[in-house]
């Protein structure tokens, strides 16, 4: 009789949870990947395969450990969990996930994978956490797309291997800087094949969103970022993902509402585990989000996510994500709206509040000195401005290039070179301070950003545009502005200095169709008029 009562009892107890796997299950698109473990661990595989491929890789790896629990001898659901500890597009795993990886991976190659198709695909993950401890996180990330690539040739019908191949090609294709995007548009073939057959797929709509953001392909997107979030609702990061390429294209209201969405649920989540402060996903939509409000000269809503900002206390995973949000949001809102003697006076915030290890993240902590450094500059403080060049020059030393992964150094070089020049002008060095900006912008066209952000806390040609015009030279600022336009579609201070700059040029035509195009926020807009 207590034996049916305990019985009832674990019913009646797995019930809510039973039904809250089934919500997300159906709220996270249409996966279906077989393995040889038992029916009992099969559904929650597949639920943790979808968490996986809208990168929720807490939640994918719980749900692997809920597979590997309903069947110990499950090999995949081991390679499940070292899955989640490689994370493609974000920064390379840490100690810490590297040695979880390792171990899972290493129990999947003990229990042994009935099938060969099971077995390639341990084989695949075992191939980038091998020798992690003396091989760089690049050669690895090769070797992982070899093995994936050589997978998905002897399983072509395995359109979970196609998708798996597909993001190994976008991760090594953000390491070689081509400009033809080899690697992506193989990816996004292979995605569109898969598409066909598995519209309500995640991993392919989210995949194809990360092949084509850059300033040629983004066009090409907007099908999949119309659709991603509603295909994974329950996903925060699938709330979010659209507005990359919304950005991209300037269309800052569909930007606005998808970040909006991914806050919440971000909030959400953070709620429902019951987290003692907000949870990494909420702060890079609300970098997001206030770069979008700032392009539509929405300053007080902007001004409403640095509050918001300021009020956090603590955020989970403290990551870099989160560090590059809590440098970039103050940077850009100060920067945007041309506030140079507020830029100057920003100040890191305290890690005692945002509980970020600095010391990890240099380049963002870049962000804030190059800030102070053009703030500086444009308000006269000169040696103020000297000192921040001068701090991020320290910070590019800090910052060598390492094979595999993504080049922050460079990006603050770019930073520092932008401040330089503005330093030039101050000091009255015209000339050189245009020769210095030119090269950053030049610089700057020939790299990619880094996903975690929406762009450049300035785009370097646009600041070239602009000093151009402080130099009372109209028609070449004109042609920088315009330019930029083509990386940046929509930006407020692209449209509104091609306004001037036309302005100033007797290009009366020009200066109507850019003035036209900035947001109709009239005198609500605390920016100089165009």
């Amino acid at each position: 009789m207590k034996a049916l009562l305990f019985a009832a009892a674990i019913l009646v107890a797995a019930g809510p949870a039973r039904a809250q796997h089934e919500h997300h299950a159906a709220e996270l698109g249409d996966v279906t990947f077989a393995t040889s473990c038992r029916p009992e661990a099969q559904g929650t595989f597949n639920r943790a395969i979808a968490w996986l491929h809208s990168f929720e890789y807490e939640e994918a790896e719980k749900s692997f450990l809920e597979a590997a629990a309903a069947d110990p001898k499950c090999a995949m659901a081991q390679w499940g969990v070292a899955m989640s500890h490689y994370h493609p597009l974000w920064a390379p795993p840490g100690p810490a996930e590297l040695e979880k990886g390792a171990a899972a991976i290493a129990r999947a190659q003990a229990l042994g994978a009935p099938t060969e198709r099971e077995r390639d695909y341990v084989a695949a993950m075992a191939a980038f956490y091998r020798d992690a401890g003396t091989v760089g996180h690049g050669p690895r990330v090769l070797a992982y797309v070899d093995a994936m690539r050589k997978l998905h040739r002897r399983h072509p019908a395995d359109q979970e291997g196609a998708v798996f191949y597909a993001l190994a090609l976008i991760a090594a294709g953000t390491m070689d800087n081509d400009e033809s995007f080899a690697r992506e548009k193989e990816a996004a073939a292979l995605l569109n094949a898969v598409l066909a057959r598995q519209p309500r797929h995640p991993g392919v709509s989210h995949y194809l969103i990360h092949s084509y953001d850059y300033p040629p392909l983004a066009h090409l997107a907007l099908p999949a970022a119309r659709s991603y979030a509603g295909i994974a609702p329950a996903s925060a990061h699938a709330q979010h993902m659209p507005s990359h390429i919304f950005t991209r294209l300037g269309l800052w209201k569909e930007a606005i509402a998808s970040d909006l969405k991914a806050e919440a649920a971000a909030k959400a989540h953070a709620a429902r585990n019951k987290m003692p402060g907000a949870w990494d996903e909420q702060l890079h939509a609300m970098d997001y989000l206030a770069y979008a409000y700032l392009q539509l000269g929405e300053d007080a809503k902007a001004r409403g996510v640095i509050d918001e900002l300021n009020a956090i206390a603590r955020v989970d995973p403290p990551n870099f994500k989160v560090a590059y949000s809590m440098a970039a949001i103050p940077a850009r809102y100060a920067l945007e709206r041309r506030q140079w003697a507020e830029a100057a006076a920003l100040a890191l915030p305290a890690t005692s509040v945002a509980a970020v290890p600095w010391a990890r993240f240099r380049w963002a902590e870049a962000h804030i000195h190059f800030a102070r450094a053009v703030g500086a500059a444009r308000s006269g403080k000169v040696e103020l401005a000297r000192e921040e060049v001068g701090r991020l020059a320290e910070i590019v030393q800090a910052l060598p290039a390492k094979p595999g992964e993504y080049d922050w150094g460079k990006q603050v070089d770019i930073e520092r070179q932008i401040a330089a020049a503005w330093l030039a002008k101050a000091q009255g060095r015209g000339e050189e301070a245009v020769g210095l900006m030119r090269a950053a912008a030049d610089l700057d066209d020939a790299t990619e950003k880094h996903p975690v952000t929406p762009g450049q806390i300035l785009p370097a040609r646009e600041q070239l545009g602009e000093l151009l015009l402080e130099l009372n030279r109209p028609a070449e600022a004109l042609a920088e502005f315009e330019a930029s336009l083509t990386r940046a579609p929509g930006r407020y201070g692209g449209l509104s200095g091609a306004a001037r700059a036309a302005d100033l040029a007797k290009q009366t035509a020009k200066a109507a169709r850019y003035r036209g195009m900035l947001p109709a926020c009239g005198p609500t807009c605390p920016r100089p008029a165009a």
